[in-house]
């Protein structure tokens, strides 16, 4: 009986509005403001504005379902499932001027909502750049329409990686241009001079080269640029010894060397594929106040959304009219079913607020030592069932605020799955966190000898000594999550 009992459980499905509540919950800030504009695209009876907008009435003392605070979302929905099953249109919901006004989201921070925002742009066009400088050469039409195919194949790594063969082919098919590998190969000589250096290199060798070449000559330089043009084997490999031996180096010569070449861009592309501009909006944002941190919902969450006066007024006019009118009630009928999904959305757009707030205090009750001071090593252990069950919610719920959401702190933007992370036992019998294992991991390899790099069995006898009761194996996937390579390659002259 109780297997039975448990199959029916799990067979039970979302309401429509728990599912509303679920995607707008997983809507990052960045894109509320499209999904609010869709959606009163697509309802009538959903309009923006404040409550104070709305003209006086007799009722205004009436308190709003809408200004009610929402703390349980399937009991809410499950009333409004209920109310939308009747047959009968029950005009009390809707005649009541407060049962339609707006709400004032709460839990804005002070400030105006471009100051607080603060987003970053990451990256424009490369290709435009790259238009730009061609455009101050002195080209003329054949070798211009030959400098823009180069460009349009250039990756976003910033190479060609396409021979000029087919470059030349592209440009008979496509433009009836007649172009020889020479041609195009003068041509890319000059678009290799623009910026960023060594951009429209067709392999890491010659990218190097570029780069080298557009340095002031010194000896350091040409030993440099000597290593790279003969022995580019044996720099991939590591082979130093090989390459002091045939280029016949001294100790120094070579360390420098090797040292500036280590300094170079082997993508000089970069991320500049890019064709716009994007930004990160934060959905949270944290101030100190005098040693006292403040928290704050980013404005864009809490707009301002109300139920159509004019859509009252039919209700108005049906309760004075004949119920018996068939098409009327029809109408109205129609009516309900769009104040419905308003009422609907209007609650979800509030618990995803409500939702987002309880889970940032909660994560800043537990990590505020960090939130103060930005130090990682004050980061505490600490997984989504943590924050579940301080705020009586589910693990999934939380799960889809911490992977779509970012909190504005003194230290940048940080994801809120930054703050996630296992416990490592230690001695003292606490639980340290993951990232002060690997904040500890880094600067031991920081400080080791590069000429004789740490092996990870080394790095871990060195945590336990520290009281980190850490397997080999973890410190590898740690390593490897630090984008570290293992001690051979670490190895330096």
């Amino acid at each position: 009986m109780q297997r039975l009992d448990l199959k029916q459980l799990l067979s039970q499905k979302l309401s429509p509005q728990q599912i509303q509540f679920i995607k707008l919950l997983q809507v990052p800030t960045a894109e509320l403001e499209a999904r609010i504009k869709e959606e009163l695209e697509m309802n009538p009876a959903l309009e923006e504005g404040d409550v104070a907008d709305e003209p006086a009435t007799d009722n205004d003392d009436s308190n709003s379902d809408a200004d009610e605070d929402f703390d349980n979302t399937e009991d809410d929905f499950a009333e409004d499932e209920a109310r939308r099953d009747d047959d009968d249109v029950d005009l009390g919901d809707y005649l009541n001027d407060d049962e339609i006004a707006g709400y004032k989201m709460q839990g804005d921070g002070p400030g105006d909502e471009e100051d607080r925002e603060m987003p970053i742009a990451f990256t424009g066009s490369l290709t435009d750049a790259l238009m730009d400088q061609l455009g101050f050469l002195n080209l003329d039409p054949k070798q211009m329409a030959i400098g823009e195919q180069l460009i349009g194949s250039i990756d976003q790594d910033g190479y060609i990686r396409r021979e000029l063969q087919a470059i030349s082919n592209d440009l008979a098919f496509s433009q009836n241009i007649d172009a020889s590998e020479q041609e195009i190969e003068d041509v890319l000589r000059r678009i290799q001079a623009f910026d960023p250096p060594g951009i429209a290199a067709r392999d890491l060798q010659e990218c190097l080269l570029l780069q080298l070449e557009r340095r002031e000559p010194d000896e350091i330089t040409e030993v440099a640029e000597q290593i790279i043009h003969d022995c580019f084997d044996e720099f991939t490999k590591k082979h130093y010894a090989k390459i002091q031996q045939k280029l016949e180096l001294e100790d120094y010569e070579l360390k420098a060397a090797i040292d500036l070449i280590l300094k170079l861009n082997p993508k000089p592309g970069g991320t500049g594929g890019a064709t716009r501009v994007q930004y990160v909006i934060p959905d949270f944002i944290i101030t100190n106040e005098d040693g006292e941190l403040q928290l704050s919902l980013n404005a864009r969450n809490a707009p301002d959304l109300r139920i159509s006066r004019s859509y009252a007024d039919m209700f108005d006019a049906y309760d004075k009219g004949s119920k018996k009118d068939k098409k009327l009630k029809e109408t109205v009928t129609f009516v309900k079913q769009k104040l419905d999904a308003a009422k609907w959305f209007i609650d979800a757009i509030k618990q995803r607020q409500n939702t987002l707030l309880r889970t940032m205090e909660a994560i800043l009750r537990r990590q505020y030592d960090y939130f103060l001071e930005g130090d990682e090593s004050k980061l505490k252990p600490m997984i989504l069932k943590d924050i579940a069950e301080d705020i009586g919610m589910d693990i999934s719920t939380v799960s889809r605020v911490a992977n779509s959401k970012s909190v504005q702190t003194e230290f940048g933007i940080i994801p809120l799955k930054f703050f996630f992370s296992e416990g490592i036992a230690t001695d003292a019998g606490e639980d340290a966190s993951s990232r002060e294992v690997k904040a500890i991991l880094k600067d031991i390899i920081d400080a080791e000898n590069k000429a004789k790099p740490l092996s990870d069995d080394k790095i871990e006898k060195m945590l336990n000594e520290k009281g980190y009761n850490i397997a080999r194996r973890t410190v590898a996937k740690y390593r490897e999550q630090l984008n570290i390579p293992v001690a051979r390659l670490r190895k330096e002259l």
